[in-house]
């Protein structure tokens, strides 16, 4: 058993890569300001603070690093995903830990899809700017896995972007999902059995994790709005983007993921059919 920092353990993904990284590993998490998993080995950590990274990762002396935490507040995309991502990597570069860190499909403009892992990132929102400089600095540790994904989601716990749309239109405000907007829903067991399986292995630099199946953020939406039994629906429209602030397309070409993984990268609705089977 390998010992394993992951930060971001209050994250969504963190509810089920933290559960699953302790089965198989010496595995402590950091959060912010709560923590929902209440497990012993979590530590209270400002990821903007260098001092307090640097000396909690000493104090650990952790072989390997997943470094999941991020915000899409606008106030904190900078100094959280840009600063924080540069100080875990100096950290984990300075006690010779591996690091896996987590990114994102949108560092791309949704002009070029498919997406392999050769194509320059060309963000258009602060968002995507953002995740784009963290790479940089997560690239400059030897021993550095960037996995870009996409939507995250499970049938067990509502993904937050599910979950605003689910209290919008209960409310009955207007909500609008996009149909021409296109990307790899990816099921949250999946990426987490992904970045546990990468953590052992010696893949260095990026590698794109997602599901296969591509859907558009309307289908997707929809999909999900089914699977948690959301009726309520008559202030829903579906309509295009502005292609100017949203990326339209940002599917990936998953065919090195394929090679090097073991872990099976299922679509929505192959993991819609094995969850309703096994109810």
């Amino acid at each position: 058993m390998a010992r394993l920092l992951i930060t971001g353990g209050s994250s969504y993904l963190g509810h089920f890569l933290v559960p699953l990284a302790m089965e198989q590993h010496q595995t402590s998490y950091t959060y912010f300001t709560h923590d929902p998993l209440t497990a012993p080995a979590a530590y209270q950590l400002d990821l903007r603070d260098s001092t307090a990274v640097h000396e909690l990762v000493n104090q650990l002396q952790p072989e390997i690093i997943i470094h999941t935490a991020g915000s899409n507040r606008p106030a904190d995309m900078v100094n959280l995903i840009v600063s924080g991502t540069r100080h875990v990597a100096k950290a984990a570069q300075a006690v010779g830990a591996r690091l896996i860190h987590i990114s994102t499909d949108v560092v791309f403009n949704g002009q070029d899809a498919p997406y392999a892992e050769d194509a320059p990132p060309t963000p258009i929102h602060a968002y995507g700017r953002a995740k784009a400089q963290a790479e940089i600095f997560a690239a400059e540790h030897p021993d550095c896995a960037i996995v870009r994904t996409s939507l995250i989601y499970s049938l067990r716990m509502m993904d937050h972007g599910t979950a605003w749309l689910v209290n919008a239109l209960r409310d009955k405000k207007p909500v609008t999902l996009f149909s021409d907007q296109r990307r790899n829903p990816v099921w949250a067991d999946t990426l987490s059995s992904s970045c546990l399986e990468l953590a052992t292995n010696e893949h260095r630099g990026i590698l794109h994790v997602a599901g296969e199946q591509v859907l558009t953020r309307a289908e997707f939406g929809l999909r999900m709005l089914d699977w948690w039994g959301i009726e309520e629906r008559s202030s829903l429209t579906i309509s295009t983007s502005d292609h100017a602030r949203w990326p339209a397309d940002c599917t990936f070409d998953l065919s090195r993921a394929k090679s090097l993984l073991n872990t099976p990268l299922p679509g929505v609705d192959e993991v819609l059919r094995r969850q309703s089977a096994a109810k």
